[in-house]
């Protein structure tokens, strides 16, 4: 892939993925259909996914930023059930999808099924969860899918590296496979916590959010590889890491963390745009690859593999939900839990990118030892990533809908904010209190009226969401302040850019008013942005 067609990549996907901004289908399933049909439209380059490119270039950034938004508190909170999913499901689902194509499949060797089993079994880390977060889930179900992505990856590549060794003939045993899972997992979980404390402290020690920043976007790529150099987990190094910062992110200046929170954004949205499109643009490639498999007979072996990769997940998921129920100690400690939601988890078990490059990384011979049917795992693969993709995620937000799952309570959690702000603003007004008491600090009375009105502001600004709206607008008393706000900033704004056109102030200065405008606009309008 030369320069050009990267740029044309990267350029054409975020496209799609704004265009579906605008439309009710998800983007990660626009962005897949894009690619299936650019497939094939004459004039289009071979995009063949590198799974040298994939895992240790794309993967560790996802991962990251997935991280570091996460809340390690409602993890922890949840460890039994993630724990479940992306270890123990994984597992269960590499043997028995793997046995199921065995036994579907003519000639399909156990070890090479077991493969497939493996690539297959790790849902994807991202389409699952922005699916839930735009409908409104329990935070507990989002919490578990999103935990579950954030290691399952780990899981399944260590569970295919062993597969994949017992498939070339390279005599693993069980505890040979046994002793690399544990050292994959020990090892990964081991570097995060070795490398979490010192970039933690060298991020607050760098005094410049640009070097900060700069910092950030190579901490996911120095865990995964340093990680790997030791035969470890990088996809668990990443985790550790990214949640250690994002846990701890509130120590970091306001300056790195504004810059920060916009340069993953980027970066997360181009990345997942591009692997998305990525998954479509794969169809010829593996279609051609078939060999001696007809069409006709692959696509028979994929609607197997899939009904299996769906009913697998359910047969866990509903014992793993329910069976530790039967421990008082379990139902004591954690919410009440009805058929509804182990269904939506079970849903939401859709492939991604990851289970390709897994798969596009299966060595064509090894040793000189053939990897069998080679090209069917990678169109299994392929058809399931695809099937999971379409079928659950477009019947998911209906499926969600149906169910009539208690979503977020919203009144509840700004009552909470509230009450919140009120303790913080009481606490800042006695520093002030103090602070204005030492005659050190003596301002003029203009200024520190300024400071408490700014305080008050603040305190009553959420307090007023939850009051009556205008019957005009619908606006609550604080949306209209803040558009008010907006409209006077621009105003502003505009006088500083005639100014500059007429030449009686610089560029420089310029620069220099409108950051200052920038940041009281991002401060008004902090709760529409979040």
């Amino acid at each position: 892939m030369d320069a050009l067609q990267l740029v044309g990549l990267v350029a054409a996907s975020a496209a799609v993925a704004g265009l579906a901004r605008r439309t009710p289908v998800p983007a990660p399933l626009l962005l897949v259909a894009a690619g299936l049909a650019a497939s094939y439209v004459p004039g289009v380059p071979d995009y063949t996914l590198d799974p040298h490119i994939i895992l240790p270039l794309i993967l560790p950034p996802l991962l990251y930023t997935a991280a570091v938004d996460s809340s390690y508190l409602d993890l922890r909170a949840n460890i039994r059930p993630v724990a479940l999913l992306s270890v123990g499901y994984v597992l269960f689902a590499t043997v028995a999808v793997g046995w199921l194509a065995y036994v579907l499949v003519p000639d399909l060797p156990l070890t090479a099924a077991l493969v497939l089993g493996a690539v297959v079994a790790p849902p994807d880390a991202v389409a699952a969860t922005a699916i839930a977060r735009k409908l409104g889930l329990p935070n507990r179900i989002t919490t578990i899918l999103q935990g579950e992505s954030l290691v399952n990856d780990a899981t399944a590549i260590t569970a295919f590296k062993v597969a994949l060794a017992a498939a070339v003939g390279e005599g693993v045993s069980w505890a040979g496979g046994l002793g690399e899972f544990a050292l994959a997992a020990i090892g990964g979980v081991g570097v995060g916590l070795v490398l979490m404390v010192p970039i933690h402290w060298l991020r607050l020690r760098i005094g410049e959010a640009l070097l900060q920043n700069t910092l950030s976007l190579l901490i996911p790529f120095i865990a995964y590889a340093a990680a790997e150099e030791v035969g470890a987990s990088g996809v668990l190094a990443v985790v550790v890491v990214g949640l250690f910062l994002g846990h701890r992110n509130y120590q970091v200046d306001f300056a790195t963390r504004l810059q920060e929170e916009a340069v993953w954004k980027m970066v997360a949205f181009v990345l997942e745009s591009a692997v998305f499109a990525l998954i479509g643009l794969q169809l010829p490639y593996v279609v051609q690859g078939l060999g001696r498999y007809g069409i006709g007979e692959a696509i028979g072996y994929a609607l197997g593999v899939f009904v299996a990769v769906v009913v697998v997940r359910y047969v866990w998921v509903y014992p793993a939900t329910f069976l530790p129920r039967l421990s008082e100690r379990i139902r004591k400690r954690e919410p009440g839990v009805d058929w509804r939601a182990p269904l939506i988890v079970g849903w939401a078990g859709m492939r991604g990118v990851v289970s390709l490059a897994i798969a596009f990384s299966i060595p064509v011979m090894t040793d000189g030892v053939e990897f069998p049917a080679r090209n069917l795992v990678l169109f299994l693969t392929f058809t399931t990533v695809i099937g999971t993709l379409v079928v659950q995620g477009l019947t998911l937000p209906p499926l969600i809908r149906l169910l009539k799952l208690p979503g977020r309570d919203t009144y509840q959690e700004t009552l909470a904010e509230a009450q919140a702000q009120s303790e913080a603003s009481r606490a800042a007004e006695e520093r002030l209190d103090a602070l204005l008491a030492d005659e050190r600090n003596a301002l003029p009375q203009p200024l520190s009226d300024r400071l408490r009105t700014v305080l008050e502001r603040r305190r009553n600004a959420v307090w007023e969401r939850l009051g009556a709206v205008n019957e005009v607008t619908g606006e609550t008393a604080d949306d209209t302040y803040r558009r008010l706000s907006r409209a006077m900033i621009e105003a502003e704004r505009e006088v500083f850019v005639r100014l500059r056109d007429e030449r009686r102030i610089d560029d420089e200065m310029l620069r220099t008013l409108l950051r200052r405008l920038d940041l009281e606009e991002a401060a008004a309008y902090r709760e529409e942005s979040a």
